[in-house]
């Protein structure tokens, strides 16, 4: 595949992604499982889930309002190095507030699809780094495509904490602690990849003022909120069912270990990437908003089937064949969204789109996590719902 048509920081911005999201992978898999080995609760490990959601609520907000003022790149480096420190506290301490605060600043993800502040401020940049606007919904395929592989290959590299323990006999702590240094080590990748970025990707308009909420013309008003109330159903279902929550329900129910977790969800997220690159072809043919609503239906109805799943094989079935359909929305919904508003409205539209998703879904795993003691399915079957 040639990326001729792709500037300079449109291939460091993928670049950017794919170190992201590796980390991404294999944090998502074992959050959940190393704060149960910690001895908190569901309740608690919801809550600390919930946190991670809620720092993509406020850093979308802030760099919706203030990034292109004070500059795109800046923030992406604030934000890398945000990723570093946390890292830093989940390798150094076990302290209950200390890791809330953690997954509050540190922009982690668990949902096994990004939904942090990095997206949204490399959503807004993408247009300006293709030479061919018919290209757009090809790039974000491409963005989504390469994340979701690089995120496949992080959950991979989630199973090495029982192969430490099977074959060295380290404990299943500080064998799973070693994952936040690679995270850490994830995150300063980033952060040397933003440090090089060209000032291109700035708001190309003069007038900084123009890129605030007044300057929203009404016509794009009435489009970034039907789009907001739609992400926002769609996400709230979302948050039931978060990667963490999916591997703690395999965990729990059919007693896979991080190593077998591993191979599932690097499968399931191979699938997805394949389903991004269809959707951009599909979208082709009959639409961007028909692509995403088409394949929605499909999707929940496998969902709901997984959680009635009566043995694991078949489960695991069941949900590589949703994972093969359920994500293909993702880069038509925001090829679309680009493509109805202004140049200087792209930042603010992905944020806040992007932040009514994650308000909406943030609510999902604390929820998920007190009615699992009662009833484990039950996540999947409310998503579903």
């Amino acid at each position: 595949m040639t990326l001729d048509w792709v500037s300079r920081d449109g291939k460091l911005i993928l670049g950017a992604r794919v170190v992201r999201t590796f980390s991404y992978g294999f944090l998502s898999v074992i959050l959940a499982i190393y704060l149960n080995l910690l001895g908190f609760s569901s309740i608690l490990i919801g809550v600390v889930l919930t946190a991670t959601l809620v720092n993509s609520v406020i850093f979308n907000l802030i760099s919706s309002v203030y990034a292109d003022k004070i500059g795109r790149r800046k923030f992406l480096i604030l934000y890398a190095i945000l990723m570093v420190i946390s890292s830093a506290i989940f390798f150094l301490t076990d302290n209950y507030v200390a890791l809330i605060a953690a997954a509050l600043i540190g922009t982690i993800n668990v949902t096994g699809s990004e939904v942090g502040a990095f997206l949204s401020l490399e959503q807004a940049i993408l247009p300006q780094t293709i030479n061919d606007e018919k290209k757009r919904t090809s790039i974000f395929s491409i963005y989504n495509m390469v994340g979701t592989f690089a995120m496949s290959g992080g959950v991979l590299l989630s199973g090495l904490p029982h192969i430490l323990s099977q074959q060295l006999g380290l404990g299943q702590i500080p064998a799973i602690k070693l994952l936040f240094l690679a995270y850490a080590a994830c995150a300063l990748g980033a952060l040397v990849i933003y440090l090089v970025l060209s000032p291109k990707i700035e708001l190309k308009s003069k007038n900084k003022d123009a890129s605030s909420f007044r300057s929203i013309t009404p016509q794009s008003q009435s489009v970034i909120k039907k789009m907001s109330s739609l992400f926002a159903v769609d996400s709230f279902a979302g948050g039931f069912v978060i990667q963490s929550i999916v591997s703690f329900w395999f965990y729990t129910k059919f007693g896979a270990d991080l190593s077998t977790l591993s191979y599932i969800f690097t499968i399931a997220g191979i699938l997805t990437a394949v389903s991004y690159l269809l959707a951009s072809k599909i979208a082709s043919k009959i639409g961007l908003v028909n692509t995403m609503i088409y394949t929605h239906i499909p999707s929940n109805i496998l969902l709901i089937l997984v959680a009635f799943a009566p043995s694991f094989p078949i489960a695991i079935g069941l949900y590589f064949a949703r994972m093969s359909i359920s994500q293909m929305d993702v880069p038509t919904r925001q090829s679309y969204l680009m493509a109805v508003v202004n140049e200087n409205e792209r930042v603010a539209a992905a944020g806040i789109t992007n932040t009514s998703r994650n308000i909406a879904q943030s609510v999902g795993p604390s929820l998920a996590g007190a009615i699992m003691g009662s009833l484990l399915s039950a996540p999947s079957l409310l998503a579903a719902c």
